[in-house]
This record gives structure tokens, sequence and C-alpha cells, in this order.
């Protein structure tokens, strides 16, 4: 078999393979005798049919995968030799393969663009820092206070009290179009919160100022989408009687309260929330240090890159913007769009540090183990209530859905190795500086 470069360009490279027919003869002549001890054919036992006939009857088929065996070895090698990695599947075709008959040699024309070669970076020069923010006591009573309403009850205002908005009203009603009741549309007893939009556009604002005892006709109408075909877009009047009107009442701020969040005591409560928004303020703090770290890898390496990978990227930015901006339409059916300037730097920027970071990774042998992987996996899963088998078995079985989740895996925890190397120094700051610096990442 032989190799032929014809094109070594920046790096693009190109090849052309032959396999001559003598060669692809013997590779299924292999084939076949390796197949031969199993193989039954009418009047022949078994492993005893001649040569000659298996290569009538099956020589076409093998000599298709002795091919294709043949070529992918010599792409193999020639990698292994080389020391390329293609950026992406190389393009193989067959030379004249329109033309090509058993017997003649076989050629294929082999295309890619080779990864360049990625400088070494000091970590231990890069200097980073961490902004530390503590829970503050006032911060720590405003989430206490926020949990509290989370556990709020309602308890009946005075007598002859009119509803606010947030208020509970507990009513009877009978809904109605064209003066007949329809299916569903009946209750009693129904404790409505006024303002929690859980009933129809327009119905809960009409309740507003009732009393106890009142009763009031709600007229509105089905959203024109409403799910109940017989009832979309139609006026209907619900007649309602007002049994109770309820203000909020937020929990005390107690050892109850406490409890019921599974804490021992409202210290304990107090210590958890604390620690909750710390880890909150730690995961904001890790993001701009990463941009931190980022930026200073940016500057610190250059290489070419394959143009493939900067195309394809630049033009995933200027997909995903133009829909940012063009939200009504859901698919595909829009004018093309081509990549500004902009687009094209940006793109840059993340191949670059793409392959840096997969270089760094696989240098200091970065794994991502099958437990981080499931546990990705089960977080996933969560968003399919009721389907998470299927959503499990489903990413099992594909390699483009398992590389989605297990690449920022990598990427987080390249970040962390390259985090324990450089020079981090802590500053203590407050919450709305660390605000501020989580807002300008957006800004970039």
């Amino acid at each position: 078999m032989q190799v032929t470069e014809t094109l070594n360009e920046g790096l693009k490279r190109a090849y052309t393979i032959k396999l001559t027919a003598a060669e692809l003869d013997v590779k299924v002549d292999e084939k076949l005798k390796e197949a031969q001890p199993d193989i039954e054919m009418k009047g022949f036992r078994k492993g005893k049919v001649p040569m000659a006939l298996l290569k009538k009857q099956y020589g076409e088929r093998i000599m298709g995968e002795a091919m294709q065996e043949s070529i992918d070895g010599a792409m193999q090698e020639h990698f292994e030799a080389s020391g390329d990695r293609p950026a992406m599947q190389p393009q193989v075709t067959m030379v004249d393969g329109e033309n090509w008959k058993a017997g003649d040699d076989v050629e294929v024309a082999m295309s890619y663009e080779a990864l360049p070669e990625i400088p070494d970076v000091d970590l231990k020069g890069i200097k980073l820092e961490r902004m530390v923010v503590k829970a503050g006591d006032d911060e720590v009573d405003e989430a206490l206070k926020s949990l509290a309403e989370t556990a709020q009850n309602f308890e009946s205002r005075k007598k002859g009290s009119k509803s606010k908005d947030g208020d509970q009203v507990v009513i009877d009603f009978l809904g109605k179009v064209d003066d007949v009741a329809f299916e569903g549309g009946a209750a009693e007893d129904y404790p409505l919160v006024l303002g929690s939009n859980s009933f129809i556009p327009g119905f809960e604002e009409q309740l507003v100022g009732v009393k106890a005892g009142d009763e009031k006709n709600v007229e509105v109408s089905f959203p024109e989408e409403y799910q109940a075909e017989h009832l979309a877009g139609k006026a209907a009047i619900f007649e309602c009687k007002i049994k109770d009107v309820k203000e909020p009442k937020a929990a005390e701020l107690n050892d109850e309260l406490a409890q019921k969040f599974g804490a021992e005591d409202l210290a304990g409560l107090k210590g958890q929330i604390a620690e909750r928004l710390e880890a909150e303020y730690a995961g904001a703090s890790r993001a701009v240090m990463k941009r931190g770290l980022l930026d200073a890898l940016d500057k610190l390496v250059s290489f070419d890159l394959p143009p493939s990978l900067l195309d394809a990227e630049a033009g995933q930015i200027a997909h995903q913007l133009w829909h940012d901006e063009n939200p009504e339409v859901e698919g595909h059916d829009h004018p093309e769009i081509t990549p500004t300037e902009e687009h094209i730097k940006l793109a840059g920027r993340r191949v670059r540090l793409g392959l840096l970071l997969a270089e760094l990774g696989q240098k200091a042998e970065v794994q991502v183990t099958d437990a981080e992987m499931t546990q990705a996996i089960m977080n996933q899963a969560r968003q399919y209530p009721g389907q998470e088998r299927q959503f499990f078995e489903f990413v099992q079985q594909n390699q483009q859905m398992q590389q989605q989740l297990r690449a920022p895996l990598f990427e987080d925890k390249v970040i962390d190795y390259a985090f324990e190397l450089a020079a981090v120094s802590e500053k203590e700051v407050s919450k709305d500086d660390l605000q501020k610096a989580v807002d300008a990442l957006d800004d970039e």
C-alpha cells in the first residue's frame, strides 16, 4: 500500500492512498479463510466449502469490507506515524470510483485539517483573585423572611373587610357559557389567592374588593388557545359566592418554623441559610475567576486555528445570536445568516481556548469518571419528570449526547486543575461588588 502526500499547506493536509489489486485479493482471501470454518452451503459439510465457491458467493461483499478495513488501517498508521490529529473527520473519496471494477487498483483521496501544535503554558505564572463574600446578618435575616413567606398561612379578615391583591378568597362558583353550565366549571369552598394567576386572565382581578357574603358575576373570555377546544375563545360568566376573605400571614420566625425546613432550631436554620448563601457567592466568584483565567490564557497563547473549526464556531455563534434577537422564530426557516467580523473574532477566542484547555487536560490526564457522568445524566433527566428512565437509556445509546454532557464536566475539571497551579489570592468584598463583577461578564 502506498501513501503519497499531495498537499501540506499550513494546517491543510491531503494524501492519496493506493491499494493494489493484488493486496486487495490477499486481504479478501484472508477474510474468507477466517470465515470458512463457520460457513455452511448445500452439498458441502460445514467448513468444507471450496474457496473458489466462497469467493464467488461472498467475494463482492468481502471485498468491500476488505477495502474499507485496508483504507482505515492505512489512515490509522498515517496518523500514528505523522503525529497529526485531524480537527474534524477526514474527507475520504474514491478516485475514479464510478469506473472502478474488480481487478483494478484502489486509490482514495484523503484530506483534513490538522490540529495545531499547542504551546506549553506556565500556569504557575498566572495570577488570579478570588472574591470572597461572607453572608451578613442582614442578608440571612432577609432570606429567612422570604422563607417564612413561603410558609405563610391565611387568616380571616375582620367581618366586612374588602379583599386585596394577595388575599385568599374562599368561593363557590358556577361557570356558564351562553347561560349553560359547562363541565369542570364549578367548585365549592375553593381557596383562590388573588394575583396568583391560577385562573384564566381577568378572573382574579374582578374579585379584588369583594367581602364575605357578597355574590358577584365574573365575566371573562377563554383564551383562543385554551386547551378545551369547545371553550376556546368563548365568553363566560362565573357566578361566585364569597364565603370568606383571608389575609396572608407570614409564619413566625421560631424553632417550629426551623424544624419544618429540617433544622433543629432557628439558630441552626440561620446557619444553613448562611452556608447556602455563601455557596451561591462562591459559585458566582468562581465564574468571575474563570473569566480571569481564560483572559490570561488568551493573552499567553497564539497559534494557527483550523479554518473548519473557526467557520463552524462562527456560524454557530451568529446563528444563536440571531435567534436570541428573533425569539419568535423557533425553527430554522429563516434567511441565511452570515457571521460578522465580531462573530469570527469571538469564535477565534473560543476555538483557541477550547484547544488549549483540551491540551492541558490531556497532559494532566484529567478524566471524567463514570460516577460523574451518571450524576450529570441524572441531573439532566430530572428535566423530564416521569420519563427519567427513557432519557437515561437514550443517553446511553447516543454518543453525541454523551459528549455534550461530558464536555462541560471535562472543562470544569481542567479549570479547577489550573486554579490549583495558578497563584490565587483572596479578597473579601461585598455582595454588591461581586454582583457588579458578575454583571460585567455579560457585558463583555
